[in-house]
């Protein structure tokens, strides 16, 4: 499998862009409100079965659940509205009452000594809720801008998802394909194994009849270079033997005539010489007493003349020859064979038509190019429209933002001008026009909430029903995967069978388990269960040609030429030989060779006769000194012709007599293993054709077996791997929900945050303006006793009502 290698898998575009804004705090907020709005799961049963009773009783029972579930939705929604009624209402009533002098309109203010502690109180509520105006309002406009950034963003991201489901769908033919030329591997190593048949059948043909003679023709070619090392000792002793006889006989004869000379010499010179012994002047071996060797040389000159070593050539050029016979005798089968590697490659290359024909890939293929092509076009055509859309309004739902921030704002200016205004000890009547701006911006602030607070309410509620109630029932049932359950309902969406559409009747393909699979990208067969409806065991059956293949190898007949290691005459001569090659006794030999060719040193005896030389009153110096320089270059003549002859006889004669012992054995080993090894070939020659030659047919069909078994893996593991369809999903689900939903419920949320505290605004506002305002009707308020002269008249105080 490792030759075919992997199926290469598509590669994708980069998964949706996140809007550059976020606010994450707030998104868990309004999950948090939407949850405790509407806490109940999504009714499957009553959507499932919702409009499919007849009976108007059942119809109204469903309608009520329905709504019931909406409840926390409705309560909201009528909430709202009641504040859209009412506000305005009130607001109008508030306005006329103050022109009428109620409702804090008369400009009078008692005076008293908590007033400080209560203006302070106020100045601090407005405070606080100006501060949540302002956070509610700038989260308003993040989540204004974050909305319009993931509407901008809608079009590449659904665009590039569209796409990686293009590429997706584009790369299951290819795949196919890929698996299906990979047949060519399998395919050409059994064609090169086939075109080689002589050097990969053959070859593991002479291998295993190797295996079993090797050894005997390994010892017998040992055996005859043992022997024929033998002979060429025996050989040498024998010619040396002839050398050292003709030398013995040539120097004997000078050495006589040298004895004869000193002899005279000798005499001559008296009593001084007398002492002189000429016995080193003898051999003191005899070499013609060397025992003789040609028994040994004729029996190993049988053994050469049996032709022994031509014989075993001759096998070993038999057994490299089979590669060749085996070549020569198969080319039928081989044609043969050959000829069902192409019907098998045709075979595999209708897998393509035939999945087909069973699997409409093509067509799918076409149709979702078609619908990407077609959702691109639109996507591209309403694009400039819709963000040209969405610019407008964005700002309209800046401006009303900055209704809010414009409260937020009068509220500030009071906040800050009326204690800068205002002087503790100033009568109401005499405030100073600073701190009668800031009531006044207090009271612009309340009019300006009154004026757009029902406006901002109406938005508020109309993007609270279509961005919770979507989020509810679209997003909650898409993390809990309810809503495949309710597109796994059979009938629910006329015309649409996802069983029908992938082409299984039996109905047991949904989307909750396809979604679960392709999480973990399985491939698409085993998600579809396509097993059911598609026998990959018969679109990749080939056993018709395997077997015909295999009929075709059974009948091929591969006969070798008969192979004999040894016969009868040649293993006789190897045993005679064994036997009549032991060495005679060189013992008597060897020791007159340690003795030395003299039976004394000629050196010694010419330094005597020099030494006698140089003694005075002897008159034949001269023939002594001429006697011992001949002495001199006999022996050194005598030395250069002995002592290689010498040294090349006690050599051989030891070689023999160390070979010579392990002959016989060695002649027994090798003859019993030729005698295994002949046994062998006649009984097993047969067999190791016949077994060889299936398993050289089964490593050719395992070529296609582990091709086929790795194409089926890779059409049910490896084929359209799915993941990018659970990422399809996951992207929509993050693009729908998390960009373009989450930012649109922030939005209301935050308009819905300042909505709301808009009402204690303007009731704090309202108590609040009139500690900096300017009163019209003075009321003095001393907290000490002060003494009146007499003449001082009581100024009445103004009654308040009550």
């Amino acid at each position: 499998m490792e030759l075919m290698g992997n199926i290469s898998q598509p590669v994708y575009g980069p998964g949706p862009e996140a809007p550059g804004s976020s606010t994450p705090g707030l998104v868990g907020m309004v999950h948090g409100f939407l949850k405790m709005v509407q806490p109940n799961p999504l009714p499957i049963e009553l959507i499932t079965g919702f409009g499919q009773s007849e009976s108007e009783e059942t119809t109204g029972e469903q309608i009520e659940e329905l709504l019931l579930y909406e409840l926390g939705f409705l309560v909201c929604i009528a909430i709202g509205l009641l504040f859209i009624l009412l506000v305005p209402l009130v607001g109008c009533c508030f306005c006329c009452c103050r022109c009428c002098g109620n409702c804090g309109g008369r400009m009078y203010q008692k005076q008293g000594r908590r007033t400080g502690c209560r203006r302070r109180a106020l100045w601090a509520s407005v405070l606080l809720v100006s501060a949540l105006l302002l956070a509610g309002d700038v989260c308003a406009f993040i989540s204004n801008t974050r909305f319009s950034q993931a509407v901008c963003g809608t079009f590449p991201n659904v665009n590039t998802t569209l796409s990686n489901v293009h590429i997706y769908v584009a790369s299951i033919p290819q795949q196919i394909n890929d698996i299906i030329d990979s047949s060519d591997v399998p395919l050409s190593h059994a064609n090169r194994s086939l075109q080689d048949i002589g050097l990969n059948l053959g070859g593991m043909i002479m291998s295993s009849i190797r295996s079993g003679t090797d050894r005997a023709l390994g010892s017998l070619q040992g055996l005859l270079q043992e022997m024929k090392t033998l002979w060429d000792a025996f050989s040498s002793i024998a010619s040396t033997r002839s050398h050292l006889e003709a030398l013995q006989s040539n120097y004997s004869e000078r050495l006589a005539i040298l004895r004869d000379e000193l002899n005279r010499t000798l005499q001559r010179c008296g009593q001084l010489c007398s002492d002189v012994s000429l016995s080193s002047l003898d051999f003191s071996a005899n070499f013609s007493t060397i025992p003789s060797v040609e028994q040994q040389l004729e029996a190993l000159d049988d053994v050469f003349r049996s032709d022994i070593a031509l014989d075993l050539e001759r096998v070993n050029d038999t057994l490299n020859t089979i590669t060749d016979k085996v070549q020569e005798e198969s080319q039928d089968v081989v044609t043969k064979t050959q000829e069902k590697l192409g019907l098998i490659r045709q075979e595999i290359r209708s897998l393509k038509e035939q999945l087909q024909d069973q699997l409409p890939l093509g067509d799918v293929e076409e149709s979702v190019g078609a619908f990407v092509g077609n959702a691109t076009s639109m996507l591209n055509e309403y694009r400039e429209p819709t963000i040209a859309l969405d610019g407008l309004r964005w700002s309209v739902c800046v401006l009303l933002c900055c209704m809010v921030l414009l409260v937020v704002f009068c509220n500030v200016l009071g906040l800050v001008l009326g204690p800068l205004g205002l002087k503790e000890n100033m009568l109401p009547t005499q405030r100073s026009s600073l701190s009668n701006a800031g009531g006044n911006f207090f009271m612009a602030g309340v009019g300006f909430s009154f004026i757009f607070s029902w406006v901002l309410m109406l938005l508020v509620v109309i993007t609270f029903v279509l961005g919770g109630n979507t989020y509810m029932l679209v997003c909650e049932s898409w993390h809990s995967q309810q809503l495949f359950q309710i597109l796994d309902t059979p009938g629910l969406i006329p015309g649409f069978n996802l069983s029908e559409l992938l082409g299984q009747p039996d109905g047991t393909t949904n989307f909750s388990e396809i979604y679960r699979q392709c999480q973990r990208d399985a491939a698409l067969w085993q998600t579809l269960h396509l097993d059911q409806s598609v026998s990959l065991d018969e679109l990749l059956n080939i056993s018709q040609y395997t077997g015909e293949i295999s009929m075709a190898f059974e009948k091929m007949s591969i006969t070798l030429d008969p192979i004999s290691l040894l016969n009868q005459s040649q293993r006789h001569s190897l045993a005679n030989a064994s036997l009549a090659a032991q060495p005679p006794n060189f013992t008597l030999t060897l020791e007159q060779l340690d003795q030395g060719v003299t039976q004394g040193s000629l050196l010694d005896l010419a330094a005597r006769l020099e030494q006698l030389g140089d003694t005075e009153g002897i008159d034949v110096k001269e023939d002594l000194k001429d006697s011992a320089l001949k002495l001199k270059e006999l022996d050194k003549e005598m030395q250069m012709s002995f002592s290689g002859e010498l040294q090349s006889l006690k050599e051989n004669i030891h070689l023999v007599q160390s070979r010579a012992s392990e002959l016989k054995a060695h002649t027994n080993t090798a003859l019993n293993e030729a005698s295994q090894a002949q046994e062998f070939l006649e009984r097993e020659t047969m067999n190791i054709i016949k077994n060889e030659t299936w398993a050289f047919l089964e490593e050719l069909l395992g070529f296609f077996e582990t091709y086929i078994s790795w194409a089926k893996s890779g059409l049910k593991e490896d084929v359209a791997r799915c993941k990018t369809i659970a990422q399809t999903l996951d992207n929509m689900e993050a693009i729908t929900c998390d960009y373009i939903l989450d930012s649109l419920n922030a939005f209301w949320f935050s308009l819905g945050w300042c909505t709301f505290f808009l009402l204690p605004s303007i009731i704090l506002a309202v108590r609040l303006a009139k500690f900096y305002r300017r009163m019209s009707i003075a009321d003095v308020y001393r907290n000490e006793a002060v003494e009146l002269p007499p003449t001082f008249y009581k100024i009445p105080r103004p009654a308040t009502r009550h």
